[in-house]
């Protein structure tokens, strides 16, 4: 708690040109101006001592009794707290803004930057419009909160709006905005465009490097992101933590267990292997390329107190996911016991899996049970169909279909067709229609339940069913999906070769083909 009838007696040296010279004081004589800037300097000491939204509120009536409620320079830091900090209040960010008389450009940032970190992001182009009536100029800053929020909503019409205004102004070339222009549009799903702008940009810094990576990761061109990373280590740039966390989720996806080693040496030799988000998407990229092995050494590497909750759930998950269930049980028990973090509805996934690849119902049904009610975790559809998967597996078919009777979220296809899949199976024809017939109202057209259905008639001998369920299928003009290829270790023909001695040294020697790509 702040006591600011202590605290308003310290008066530390404090300067700020923008209130000594704010227009705000320049109708007051010189002595009134003089005990202005002395009060606006105590206050700017006592909001150094705040570290709550209630605190902030304190100071703010302070503020208001001094007659400093419209002194833009101790305003703009209680709308800063309010809107930009995490223990912030937007609510009250807009009442104290509305509240001042002529709003300054930072402060009209502040707020649009404010809403994009809401649930109402949409209420930043209400505030843009607004601060245009104004006659308030739009910086860069302006603009890249906008272009962020675009992303945000997904709407690639506002953001090629604010696009043309930044080229309109002279903005598109700050470094800042082109940046989050790299980044909007990979959002936006369009590659092309993030590459062009990228490549215009003559010697673009680490934070370009990582948004057009990321750019090509969330476009699902994971390929072309590992190149663009080669790229990036061959012009010296040197990559940061997110850097290495957006690389690794491409090798996750492709993957490439061999450039998700080798990235993993470069880590080593670098402070980044200390950092708890970098070693969490180590042992997410080794569990999802199949080293589980490697993915429990990198998890055991770390410190005690660096484990965070992701790092368990991913562990636990992995674990899980490979068909160690004891281990990956044995590892939440081992959570549980040294009470190292509290399980959240993540955790419970990766325990609801074990069971169902290990065919632990009983487990499972407990481990459901304590979910909500020692942890007060309400199950979400990802977590009954895992129970329904589970019981599926084990054969208790009729119970997974009274459970997805009993959910209080709406099924959705994945569940209905993960107990269509069970009652092929285990022959459970006339459940299996009741599953099909949900799944006709949800998906109509996925191919994988008409041949499950067809399967499931063909298996008990029913020639004439599942000849019809073929003919429906072929009616309707859905066809079957491309076989899946296996991607793991295919990254070698494609980015370089790796060698034992790659791996002690952290370095890679890229060779080109006829074609000139690596």
């Amino acid at each position: 708690m702040v006591h600011l009838t202590t605290l308003t007696r310290q008066n530390q040296f404090w300067q700020n040109p923008k209130c000594s010279t704010s227009p705000l004081l320049l109708p007051f004589p010189p002595t009134m101006r003089s005990n202005i800037f002395h009060k606006a300097q105590r206050v700017m000491t006592l909001f150094k001592q705040c570290t709550t939204i209630k605190e902030v509120k304190q100071l703010h009536a302070h503020i208001t009794h001094n007659g400093l409620d419209q002194t833009l320079c101790v305003l703009g830091k209680v709308i800063s707290f309010c809107a930009v900090s995490d223990l912030g209040d937007m609510d009250y960010a807009v009442s104290v803004f509305s509240s001042i008389e002529s709003p300054d450009g930072f402060l009209w940032n502040t707020m649009i930057r404010g809403f994009g970190k809401t649930d109402k992001p949409e209420r930043a182009f209400e505030f843009y419009k607004r601060m245009q009536e104004k006659g308030n100029v739009a910086d860069n800053f302006t603009l890249s909160f906008l272009l962020k929020v675009s992303g945000q909503l997904g709407s690639d019409i506002l953001g090629k709006q604010i696009h043309c205004t930044a080229v309109k102004y002279g903005f598109d070339s700050n470094v800042f905005v082109r940046n989050t222009l790299i980044h909007m549009y990979g959002m936006f799903g369009d590659a092309k465009t993030a590459l062009h702008l990228f490549d215009e940009m003559p010697g673009p810094d680490l934070v370009a490097w990582n948004a057009i990576i990321d750019s090509h990761v969330n476009c699902g061109k994971c390929n072309e992101a590992l190149d663009l990373f080669l790229r990036m280590m061959e012009r010296g740039v040197e990559p940061d933590e997110a850097t290495v966390v957006v690389t690794l989720s491409a090798c996750s996806t492709l993957g490439a267990l061999d450039f998700g080693r080798w990235v993993h040496c470069l880590v080593d030799h670098t402070d980044l292997g200390n950092v708890v988000t970098v070693s969490n998407s180590l042992i997410d990229m080794y569990a999802k390329c199949g080293a589980v092995e490697e993915a429990y050494d990198a998890f055991n590497k770390m410190k005690g107190k660096k484990k965070n909750m992701v790092s368990w759930n991913t562990m636990i998950l992995g674990l899980a996911t490979h068909g160690h269930a004891d281990k990956s049980l044995e590892l939440f028990l081992k959570m549980l016991e040294e009470k190292l973090e509290r399980p959240d509805g993540v955790t419970f996934l990766g325990v609801l899996c074990a069971c169902s690849h290990g065919g632990m119902v009983d487990e499972g049904r407990r481990y459901f049970e304590i979910m909500s009610k020692d942890y007060q975790i309400q199950p979400t559809v990802k977590h009954y169909g895992c129970m329904v998967d589970m019981m599926g597996r084990a054969g208790f078919v009729e119970e997974a279909y009274r459970l997805i009777r009993s959910m209080p979220v709406k099924c959705n296809a994945i569940v209905w067709r993960t107990l269509l899949s069970a009652c092929q199976v285990h022959g459970e024809v006339e459940l299996g229609e009741k599953a099909r017939s949900h799944l006709l109202e949800l998906d109509s057209d996925h191919s994988s339940d008409y041949v499950l259905l067809a399967n499931m008639y063909a298996s008990l001998g029913q020639w004439n069913e599942a000849m019809r369920v073929r003919r429906s299928m072929q009616d309707r003009g859905v066809e079957k999906p491309e076989p899946g290829n296996s991607l793991i270790g295919a990254d070698l023909h494609r980015a370089g070769r790796f060698d034992s001695r790659d791996r002690e040294t952290g370095s890679v020697r890229t060779e080109t083909d006829h074609s000139g790509r690596f």
